[in-house]
């Protein structure tokens, strides 16, 4: 019995080491610093633990987290602190496979990490380990996270971030297992690679109205390839908007309808994108908004021209707008007459402009052009099956099945 008890306990310990986390904490963890329970005291499985970094290490990253692996128990606590005893604040993964410090370690100083661990008829085994880190690196690389803290966002918001420079294959993981993001009310997503620089989550469904995201990118001083690192730590509290704003735009009719909470409130004409030039049909959101700007296209063969926009709305990165188009009003629901974008009245684009958020979902159809992947935040482009298979870790049931839904018809 004792054997098969080994067995179970060994099994379970493979098991957690290879689990993604919990859905809504993306691939982090919602930990405190003392958790886990004692093994039942029928489980006379020895006590043992095993911590990492090795003992005496030198020269580590600052990203550096503090790993355990325990039989016959559980982690009950880690403590670390720097040279000079002051503490380190953290918290252990939700997979238990270690502990994260809330913030990048200080480069080239020395920390020592304690961790307790408990088990059957009130074992109780306590492991040290004292290790350095590196000195301040000279290549730093350049991170970016587009959700700001105290803003509020659509419900079909990604978590996009990006890396300025080529993130190799075989490290992708590990910059995966340093972005966490925390729903409340928890709901299932998960992470996709659009391309080596760009990794964005995103739910399985639209993130329901009034959630609030907790957001943390933990790249600071992580290996990032090449002899690069990242430069710092981003973090951010958002929220998603209590009103459910969604925009369907059609070629024919030339129309836009606003939704909001599933309700149509209004329909104004378009005029989109002309033959030399069309709009781009499939799933997007909201990506910036911006009351004045200028559009200069000089040096883009074709276009070349410089004019000023009001109430102008990002739809990809190839320069699709929603904007006020004065010039275009008699031709909007009527013909096709812009360089992509989606032309609408002065009033319109006023009235609009004031109800949207980044964030809300958008969706083009029937223009003849299909979106491409990647240009903008098209992670709603995508059947969930697809998404889930663009992440660099392995993806939970609960996640990879979650219920999950194209927002739009199909194109």
């Amino acid at each position: 019995m004792t054997r098969l008890r080994k067995v179970i306990a060994t099994l379970a310990a493979l098991t957690a080491a290879v689990a993604t986390t919990a859905a809504c904490t993306g691939s982090g963890g919602d930990t405190n610093d003392t958790i886990g329970a004692p093994t039942p005291a029928a489980d006379r499985t020895p006590l043992s633990l095993t911590v990492r970094p090795k003992a005496h290490a030198t020269g580590l990253p600052v990203s550096t987290e503090i790993g355990a692996t325990v039989a016959g128990g559980s982690v009950d606590s880690v403590r670390l602190v720097d040279a000079h005893g002051d503490r380190v604040d953290g918290s252990l993964r939700a997979d238990g496979t270690s502990w994260v410090p809330d913030r990048p370690l200080a480069y080239h100083r020395r920390y020592t990490a304690t961790v307790v661990a408990v088990g059957a008829r009130r074992q109780h085994i306590e492991r040290s380990t004292t290790f350095t880190t590196m000195s301040e690196p000279g290549n730093r690389v350049g991170t970016g996270m587009y959700v700001q803290d105290g803003r509020t966002y659509g419900v079909g918001m990604p978590i996009a971030v990006e890396i300025l420079r080529d993130v190799p294959k075989n490290l992708r993981a590990s910059v995966q297992r340093r972005l966490f993001v925390r729903s409340d009310p928890p709901q299932p997503g998960a992470w996709h690679w659009f391309s080596p620089q760009r990794v964005e989550y995103r739910p399985a469904t639209w993130w329901q109205p009034g959630t609030k995201l907790t957001v943390r990118m933990a790249l600071g001083g992580l290996p990032l390839g090449h002899g690069g690192y990242g430069d710092t730590d981003r973090t951010a509290t958002a929220r998603i908007a209590t009103d459910r704003v969604e925009l369907r735009i059609t070629n024919r009719p030339k129309q836009l309808k606003v939704y909001q909470n599933g309700k149509l409130t209004r329909t104004m004409p378009v005029s989109l994108g002309k033959a030399d030039a069309p709009s781009s049909s499939g799933h997007m959101v909201i990506m910036d908004k911006a009351a004045h700007t200028v559009f200069d296209t000089r040096g883009i063969p074709g276009e070349n021209y410089v004019a000023p926009v009001d109430n102008a709305q990002r739809l990809t990165w190839g320069g699709e707008f929603i904007h006020a188009a004065p010039w275009s009003v008699a031709d909007q629901g009527h013909r096709n007459v812009s360089h992509g974008c989606v032309n609408i009245s002065d009033p319109d684009a006023a009235w609009l402009f004031a109800r949207t958020h980044i964030g809300d979902p958008v969706t083009v159809s029937g223009t003849g052009t299909r979106l491409a992947t990647g240009n903008g935040w098209t992670d709603w482009d995508m059947d969930w099956a697809t998404f889930v298979a663009g992440s660099a870790l392995p993806v939970p049931d609960s996640v990879r099945h979650a219920k999950a839904y194209q927002p739009y018809p199909k194109r």
